[in-house]
């Protein structure tokens, strides 16, 4: 009985897989480019906290997050708000205002 080696298949004895070969890695590099696109979005996620220029745009929104060196005195002027203490419940202390403190905020405009 004759033996038959098979030798593997290889880029050099199929031009079909060196062809695979060569497509492989330029698809590999636009699969990585869009997911690194797609993960670069300017919305923010749902529920996210906005910072920055997009919110100092708009410095009264319905929640107010507190910024260093602020007082609920100088936010109630800012926002024209004079009852944030009621509308907050979870501020036990108005001397006891933070950076990072979120507060509801209700505008009365006169």
């Amino acid at each position: 009985m004759a033996v038959v080696h098979r030798r593997k298949a290889t880029a050099q004895h199929h031009p079909s897989l060196a062809l695979a070969d060569a497509a492989m890695w330029p698809c590999v590099l636009i699969v990585i480019t869009l997911i690194l696109f797609c993960s670069l979005h300017d919305e923010p996620a749902e529920g996210a906290v906005m910072r920055g220029p997009k919110f100092s745009d708009r410095p009264c929104d319905e929640f107010y997050v507190v910024s260093e060196g602020e007082t609920l005195h100088s936010i109630s002027d800012k926002c024209h708000d004079s009852f944030i203490l009621e509308e907050n419940p979870h501020i036990h202390d108005p001397d006891d205002v933070f950076p990072g403190l979120v507060i509801k905020i209700t505008q009365t405009i006169n």
